[in-house]
């Protein structure tokens, strides 16, 4: 009984803490939404927390006549699938080669990987790499710098050495050459790491932020996360300053408006992928 009633309060405990937890988590995001379809008069009373007096749609109606959203929109787009695309043939084609007992030179290739996990160059000298390429103002910048992650590497690199030797051997002996191999066998018996890792390096492109920053002076070549930047800290009076519209929102509107823009295609991606997040982690995790 004793026992029963302290797995009872335990339950119970935690069921508390994570439900004031979710509380505090969710309701700025309902805030943030409600803010951008709030109409003036509710958002100026200052009455206004988390349901609007009815729902206004002039403030995307206010952007969505800017040709600057639409441009924004296309570069995150862009650097989103060449990116994710770039990321994921670098990363698995070097993980393959480094999971390969029979290739000699693995050790020297981890050894390298690992090595830019503890030292890096710094900001200065990669700035001046970026420069010296001829990368600077293109959105080539934002992913080329950025297109293995040694972390994700040695995850992928330990999922591929999961994959049982003798699958390796059988398509050997049947002729396939390595890259066959790579293609038909493994990559297929790697869809929830692949998965997994899509989805990391995605959101990691679509937040591109701070490269964006150093890389990046043209208005025309910003994605996303910078126009929002600039909405916050300049105001929506000078970066949606062509908007064809006889309504001005408040700038609170516009710039809930535009978080929310920015944020909820990745959100709609998440429950699509998230069944992969915990078989693709582990299966390479531990190896029996």
């Amino acid at each position: 009984m004793k026992s029963k009633l302290g797995n009872g309060l335990f339950d119970g405990f935690n069921i508390i803490i994570l439900t004031i937890a979710t509380i505090i988590c969710v309701l700025p995001i309902i805030n943030v939404i409600a803010m951008s379809f709030a109409p003036m008069k509710d958002l100026v009373s200052g009455k206004f927390l988390l349901w609007p007096s009815s729902f206004d749609l002039s403030a995307y109606r206010f952007i969505f006549n800017t040709g600057i959203f639409f441009q924004a929109l296309k570069n995150t787009v862009w650097v989103t699938v060449v990116g994710t695309v770039l990321n994921l043939a670098f990363t698995t084609t070097l993980a393959y080669v480094c999971s390969r007992q029979r290739f000699s030179a693995r050790r020297v290739l981890l050894f390298m990987v690992v090595f830019t996990m503890l030292f890096s160059g710094g900001l200065i000298p990669t700035y001046l790499v970026v420069k010296s390429t001829g990368l600077m103002n293109s959105l080539w910048a934002l992913v080329i710098p950025t297109a293995v992650s040694a972390f994700n590497l040695l995850v992928i690199r330990e999922f591929f050495e999961s994959i049982h030797e003798s699958i390796i051997e059988s398509a050997t002996i049947d002729g396939c050459n390595d890259l066959g191999i790579f293609i038909r066998i493994v990559l297929p018996l790697s869809i929830p790491a692949l998965a997994t890792f899509t989805l990391f390096y995605a959101v990691g492109n679509w937040n591109q932020y701070f490269n964006a920053i150093l890389y990046v002076n043209k208005p025309s070549l910003w994605p996303l996360q910078i126009l929002l930047r600039q909405v916050v800290l300049i105001g929506q009076a000078d970066i949606y300053a062509n908007a064809n519209t006889e309504i001005i929102p408040l700038p609170v509107s516009s710039q809930m408006a535009t978080v929310v823009l920015t944020s909820a295609p990745i959100v709609i991606l998440y429950p699509f992928l998230q069944k992969y997040f915990v078989k693709g982690l582990t299966l390479g995790a531990v190896k029996g």
